[in-house]
Parts: C-alpha cells; structure tokens; sequence
C-alpha cells in the first residue's frame, strides 16, 4: 500500500502550496484517489480531504553522439494533489529550527 507513493514534489511551486495543506506526490500510474489517499493516511498519520490525480506523458528525446542520433523517451508519471483536512501537516523538507 505504501509503496504506491513514489515520492514527494518538492518544487517551489508545490512547496508554495503547503500554506493550503496541499501536497504533490509522483505515485505508482496503475494506482487510484482512494488507494492514493489510505496510502498517506497511512504513511503520515494524517486525515486526507480531497486527492486529484494527473497523468504526465512521456517526452521524446533526442541526442547526437558518435554512433549518430539516439532516441529514446522518458517514462509516463502520475502525480497526485493531496488536500489534508483543517489541522493536519505533513513536515516533508525538515529545516533548521528556531529555538
């Protein structure tokens, strides 16, 4: 179940979402919003509100080396948009703290 979660988005932009309680996740493609969400509840000991899923398609890619072009692409990613409910958190880049 746990292994669903492949690991966290830490991006500014998903970092500056945090402040909502929204957190970005890259999960297993084959998984669904209510596996996703036991998976977090269980995992961080948290209450999910809501989870929206996204698939993100694999780029082509192309590069010229000394045997010519090679092309190849990258791998198709989900992503999942936790929402956590009114008094829950998830501390996931654990900084200095002000003592």
């Amino acid at each position: 179940m746990v292994s669903l979660i492949k690991k966290p988005i830490l991006t500014e932009k998903g970092l500056s979402q945090t402040d909502e309680r929204v957190y970005q996740f890259y999960v297993d493609p084959s998984s669904n919003k209510m596996q996703i969400k036991e998976a977090v509840e269980e995992m961080f000991d948290v209450e999910v509100d809501k989870v929206n899923t996204t698939n993100v398609k694999g780029k082509k890619k192309s590069r010229f080396t000394r045997r010519g072009l090679m092309v190849g692409k990258t791998a198709l990613r989900k992503k999942a948009y936790v929402k956590l409910k009114e008094g829950h958190e998830i501390e996931l880049v654990s900084g200095p703290s002000e003592d």
